[in-house]
C-alpha cells in the first residue's frame, strides 16, 4: 500500500492573474485522487478526469470483470490497448534494469500469501508452495508482439498494481496538458506528478513524514518541492500479518517468492514522471537501505532520488536519503 502524501496548502495571491486555483478530487481505482491546476475556465474536468479513471481499470483493473488484464490472466488472447501496451513495456523495462527485482508476473505470489484481489490471512505459505509458485513468476515468461502480450507457460499471470497508479497519475497530466494547462499537481493514491508553479509562483510542494531525531518518538512533516517531478512512496505499514514475531509486508520479492520482511518502513522514490518513481519505489524497498542508495548512483540516468525512513538494530528510527532528495539541504 502506497504512503499517503500530504498536499500542502496552496494560498492564491496576485501573482496568479486571472487565473485560479482549481481543485478536482474524489475516489478511483479503491483510493482517492486530488487535482489541482491553475486555469481560467469554469467548465468542469472532473467528468473528463473520471472517464479516463473508466477506461484505464476496463484495461487494467484486476477488480473489474471482463477488464483486458483478467481476460489475459484467464489465458485469452487480448489485443492491448495503449494503457496496457505502454505499462507492460515500461515494466518489461523496469524488470530488467532491476535483474527481476520488479516483475508483474508476481501476482500467483501475491494471490498465495493473501495480498490478492481475493484477501486471506492464512500466514506464511509452505516452502514448497513457494517453490511451486515461483515457476510462474519471471517477466521473461512474457513476449510483446506489437498489441500481442504472449505468455509462454500455462499460468503465468500479471499484476500493474504496482505501477498503474503512478501510470494514471502520468496520464491524467498529460491530459491537462493538453487542455493548456500549464500548472498543475496530480496525486492518485500518493503516486504525484506536478508541472509548472503552484498559485505563489513556487514549485508544487507535498509534505512527507520524516522522523524527528533520537529524542523524539513522533516524525514531523518536510516540504518536498517538486520541479516538473513525480514521487511515489512505498511502505510496509499497512497491508500486513504478522507471525513468529515477524511482519510479512504485502510487497512479495519475485525471486525468492518472500514477502517483504526488512527494517525499512517506507521508502520515498523521486523521479521524471510518476509511472518511473512507482515501479522503482517497489525494486529499492527490496533492495534495502544500502543497496537502494547504491543502484540510484549508479543509474543516474533514470534521474531517481531516494528517501528511506527505516529501524536501526537498535530499534530506533532512522532515515537515509540519496544527494539532493531535500534540495535545501
Amino acid at each position: 500500500m502506497k504512503m499517503l502524501l500530504l498536499l500542502v496548502g496552496i494560498c492564491i495571491t496576485a501573482s496568479a492573474a486571472a487565473q485560479r486555483l482549481v481543485t478536482i478530487q474524489g475516489k478511483a481505482q479503491g483510493t482517492y485522487y486530488i487535482i489541482k491546476y491553475l486555469g481560467s475556465d469554469s467548465v468542469s474536468l472532473q467528468p473528463d478526469v473520471e472517464s479516463i479513471f473508466r477506461e484505464i481499470d476496463r484495461s487494467m483493473s484486476l477488480y473489474l470483470p471482463g477488464s483486458l488484464i483478467n481476460r489475459f490472466n484467464k489465458g485469452e488472447q487480448v489485443v492491448m490497448d495503449d494503457y496496457m501496451r505502454t505499462v507492460v513495456r515500461k515494466a518489461q523495462e523496469v524488470s530488467r534494469v532491476t535483474n527481476g527485482l520488479f516483475d508483474i508476473t508476481v501476482k500467483p505470489l501475491v494471490d498465495l500469501w493473501g495480498f490478492g484481489v481475493v484477501r486471506h490471512s492464512k500466514g506464511r505459505p509452505s516452502a514448497a508452495d513457494i517453490r511451486k509458485t515461483l515457476a510462474l513468476v519471471d517477466y521473461r515468461l512474457l513476449t510483446l508482439r506489437s498489441r500481442y502480450l504472449i505468455k509462454k507457460k500455462a499460468g503465468v499471470e500479471i499484476d500493474c498494481n504496482g505501477i498503474a497508479q503512478g501510470f494514471t497519475s502520468d496520464v491524467l497530466g498529460r491530459f491537462l496538458a493538453a487542455r493548456g494547462i500549464r500548472n498543475y499537481l496530480v496525486d492518485v493514491g500518493g503516486e504525484l506528478v506536478a508541472a509548472g508553479v503552484n498559485a505563489q509562483g513556487k514549485p508544487w510542494s507535498v509534505g512527507i513524514e520524516r522522523p524527528a531525531g533520537d529524542s523524539a518518538q513522533q516524525p514531523v512533516q518536510a516540504i518536498l518541492q517538486l520541479n516538473d517531478r513525480a514521487v511515489a512512496t512505498s511502505g510496509n505499514y499497512r497491508r500486513f500479518f504478522d507471525e513468529g514475531g515477524t511482519r510479512f509486508a504485502h510487497t512479495i520479492h519475485p525471486r525468492t517468492g518472500e514477502a517483504l520482511h526488512n527494517n525499512i518502513i517506507t521508502v520515498t522514490v523521486t523521479a521524471p514522471d510518476a509511472i518511473t518513481a512507482d515501479a522503482y519505489d517497489n525494486a529499492l524497498i527490496l533492495l534495502g537501505v544500502e543497496a537502494g542508495l547504491q543502484f540510484v548512483r549508479d543509474h543516474p540516468k533514470l534521474g531517481l532520488g531516494a528517501y528511506y525512513v527505516y529501524k536501526d538494530a537498535d530499534g530506533a528510527i532512522k532515515e537515509k536519503y540519496s544527494p539532493g532528495f531535500f534540495p535545501a539541504e
